[in-house]
């Protein structure tokens, strides 16, 4: 396992993040705790959840994968090597069952952190993040920027908020979620300017088909030792080739329409030509996928989720896959006659 520092701290992660959120859904709290166990004897430190996890997130399912965490995390000894990550959910009408609606207030991040900690069954979670911004801004794949109407929560009051729980020894540290070029840039001026804690990492989707994140958050990531965080590395399961013919009826494509975003047609295009170059230098899709994220400059973690233990160990695997120079070239071409199909 290799290990990248996070942030400006001196913890180090590895750079594979086991990430949780089926966990509830499709995946029960045995399978939950096997892929832990798995994760952690490849020496994976670093263990990404959220408060409205699982996904497709739900009322009644609202909460079960932190439990799923927190049951395994009970029964360990060594709470302090492990890197635990959580997220307090950001403003939607789709949450109008958590709190009243989910927003990011300084009463409401208190409550929502109190309630991790208690499902985590912790007295700290090492990396708090605010899941997206409450802004209406450019995530979720939305390109065009419309300025203007309610801001929301104001920014400084979120951050203060956080602040508040670091200095409580709630949390250690503070990340962003689904950000942008500004609202990282805001939350280091507050930072440097009001005294508040700095956020340490910044988590936005990255992978073959969306690599927005190079344009105007790479050089911040890297200039600002606020590291990217990479989530659906594999595109919601398209870059792992198990779609390339046809849908698998327990695929998460298949079992929900919510996860559409990388299933158009340009992006459908792209990924068989991937599948092309991955089968031409006779390399797994997934593999190849993953290890190109994992060289970039700018990550600290790659999240990697999975469903079976069989799909861990294949993503796991990707650590001891180097691309050669054909391949990276073969990689370059297509992204530039076919840039971010799914963005």
């Amino acid at each position: 396992m290799q290990y990248r520092t996070l942030g400006n701290t001196d913890i180090k992660v590895s750079l594979l993040c086991l990430g949780t959120m089926t966990w509830g859904e499709q995946n029960s709290e045995a399978e939950g705790h096997a892929q832990l166990d798995r994760a952690v004897d490849a020496g994976i430190n670093f263990i990404d959840a959220a408060e409205m996890y699982p996904v497709p997130p739900k009322q009644e399912t609202q909460g079960s994968t932190e439990c799923i965490l927190g049951s395994w995390l009970a029964g360990r000894s060594d709470r302090d090597q492990l890197i635990v990550a959580s997220k307090v959910t950001g403003r939607s009408a789709e949450f109008g069952y958590l709190r009243g609606g989910a927003r990011l207030t300084r009463d409401q991040i208190f409550e929502a952190c109190d309630g991790s900690l208690q499902r985590l069954q912790t007295d700290y979670i090492d990396l708090y993040q605010l899941h997206w911004p409450e802004r209406a801004t450019n995530f979720f794949g939305r390109l065009g920027y419309t300025h203007g109407g309610d801001d929301g929560v104001p920014l400084q009051e979120s951050l203060e908020a956080m602040t508040e729980l670091v200095k409580a020894g709630k949390v250690r540290h503070i990340g962003i979620s689904n950000e942008t070029p500004w609202g990282m840039a805001e939350c280091l001026r507050l930072s440097r300017e009001m005294g508040l804690a700095r956020v340490v990492s910044i988590q936005n989707p990255y992978n073959l088909l969306n690599r927005t994140f190079e344009v105007g958050l790479a050089e911040m990531a890297i200039r600002e030792q606020c590291g990217l965080l990479a989530y659906s590395p594999l595109a919601f399961g398209m870059l792992s080739g198990k779609y390339i013919d046809a849908a698998p009826p327990d695929g998460r494509l298949t079992l929900f329409n919510r996860f559409q975003r990388y299933n158009n047609d340009k992006g459908k295009t792209a990924t068989r030509r991937y599948y092309e170059v991955a089968q031409k230098h006779g390399l797994s899709m997934a593999q190849m996928s993953l290890a190109y994220i994992n060289t970039r400059p700018f990550l600290t973690a790659n999240i990697i989720g999975a469903t079976t233990l069989e799909q861990l160990e294949e993503n796991i695997g990707s650590l001891d896959v180097t691309l050669s120079r054909d391949v990276l070239l073969d990689i370059e071409s297509i992204h530039e006659s076919n840039p971010n199909p799914c963005p």
